[in-house]
């Protein structure tokens, strides 16, 4: 072999084994997370520089929106709507910085408390969450849990029965006669339940020890507490990307905002993954609960957030406890999380005009401005949303650069409280993922609002059947 030959064949190995390197590291998690992180970095600086480059534009299309009556009129629109949002932010982080979560109380002052878990082609994980609930730092005669498999088609049922071995009176499980929903669910437990305080959990969650004490203390602390939400963050946040974002933004969700709804006493949703009732709340409103239509139609979705609505209806107050964690499984793949979203969403606008039919009446003897404040808010993010997306739509068309530096640079600056917050409570390098959602969130989440409010009188769970996989398993099964 001649020497040209010999060093044209190393030149082949080495670029083979570059490649395969590069390959490596874009399929490890690690490599996956400095390339998205980076490339988000990497955007918004650009943007910047391209904003700087492009400012006699910006200044043009803004004289020529200023010279017509609907141009002049949509930036007043988006001066007042920018000075709210300031407002509301600042008014957000003063409540809170007010905030405090309750401690917990003794065992003797615990409530008597009901865990129900309603499951739904939950699998093992089912098995995981029924034992995390089992090892709670709670008296165990004071304590009640309540698995209802809502006809799954997998092996959920299996699953709650091995969990029956292994805690024995510890667990009551229960079947449904057939697939009815988590409402109906939940309704049953209610009816099974003795407790003086109802805990709802997910089946694809687990809690730490002394979760359900610190959820449950509320209830003895104020008398006027008649639900309680629970800190929610992601449980498969460990391979997969969307996990990883999403826990940076359930830490501002719940962390931040739900802790200055709690501070004001109205926490606009409790969540189906972690929270807690006043029995007599619940037996007031469960028979309206049940049979809650919309459009004419039994309401299959956004149980929780009815439940939260008709709890703040009855005078009482909704709390958050931030000491009080629960980790949840989210969707990995984008067409199950925009699912979900869609699912939120759609409940959201549900729940808004039902608020509005008591919000403004003299509901409850305390705080009722600030429940007003808050639902002020989420009126506006629906009204506004689709002059939003026209008014995206005509940007991107007309000017697309300006329309993705101006973006990128207001992630930037936005996105950046975000960073902060998680960084000071958890961790420095994982606060970036505030960037690359916020991102995502803005290219390819942006549709989600408009489109919920279109098809708002749909229900359906949309992300609860079996996946491929699975279907072909328990295809197999005699």
């Amino acid at each position: 072999m001649s020497k040209t030959t010999s060093k044209e064949a190393n030149q082949d190995q080495n670029k083979t084994t570059f490649l395969k390197r590069i390959q490596h590291f874009f399929y490890t998690a690690d490599g996956a997370e400095i390339f998205v992180k980076g490339s988000s970095l990497a955007l918004m600086l650009g943007a910047i520089y391209l904003v700087y480059v492009l400012h006699e534009d910006f200044t043009q299309f803004n004289t020529e929106q200023r010279s017509s009556l609907l141009g002049r009129s949509f930036l007043l629109l988006a001066l007042s709507l920018l000075v709210f949002k300031a407002f509301f932010f600042l008014y957000t982080l003063y409540h809170y910085i007010k905030y405090k979560a309750i401690k917990s109380v003794s065992d003797t002052e615990l409530p008597t408390t009901t865990v129900i878990v309603p499951a739904y082609n939950e699998g093992k994980q089912v098995y995981d969450t029924l034992i995390s609930l089992s090892k709670s730092d709670f008296p165990k005669e004071k304590l009640q849990i309540i698995a209802i498999n809502d006809g799954s088609k997998d092996d959920t049922w299996e699953w709650m029965q091995k969990a029956k071995q292994v805690l024995g009176d510890q667990v009551e499980i229960y079947q449904q006669p057939k697939n009815m929903g988590k409402r109906h669910a939940l309704y049953r437990g209610f009816h099974l339940g003795t407790g003086d305080v109802f805990v709802t959990v997910d089946s694809d969650s687990i809690v730490d020890q002394n979760t359900l004490r610190n959820l449950v203390s509320p209830f003895i602390v104020d008398n006027k507490c008649g639900a309680v939400a629970g800190n929610i963050r992601v449980l498969n946040n460990k391979k997969a990307l969307l996990p990883k974002m999403l826990d940076v933004s359930f830490v501002l969700s719940f962390e931040f905002v739900r802790s200055a709804e709690s501070n004001v006493n109205t926490v606009l949703c409790t969540p189906g993954a972690l929270a807690a009732y006043k029995r007599e709340v619940i037996f007031n409103c469960k028979e309206e609960w049940i049979n809650q239509k919309f459009m004419g139609k039994p309401s299959d979705i956004g149980e929780d957030q009815a439940l939260t609505n008709m709890v703040i209806k009855q005078g009482f107050s909704v709390l958050f406890q931030s000491n009080a964690f629960c980790y949840t499984n989210v969707p990995e793949r984008y067409k199950n999380l925009y699912k979900m979203f869609i699912r939120w969403d759609r409940s959201n606008v549900r729940e808004v005009l039902e608020m509005s039919k008591f919000v403004f009446t003299n509901f409850r003897a305390h705080s009722k401005g600030a429940a007003r404040l808050l639902f002020t808010s989420q009126v506006l993010k629906i009204v506004m949303s689709y002059p939003l997306f026209v008014f995206m739509l005509f940007f991107v068309v007309t000017e697309p650069l300006l329309f993705i530096g101006s973006s990128l640079v207001s992630i930037l600056i936005l996105s950046s409280f975000s960073v902060i917050f998680y960084s000071r409570k958890y961790n420095f390098a994982e606060s970036f993922w505030a960037y690359s959602y916020s991102i995502f969130y803005t290219f390819g989440l942006f549709w989600i609002t408009p489109y919920s409010i279109a098809t708002v009188s749909k229900g359906g769970w949309l992300t609860r059947g079996l996946d491929a996989k699975k279907q072909r398993r328990f295809k197999l099964m005699p």
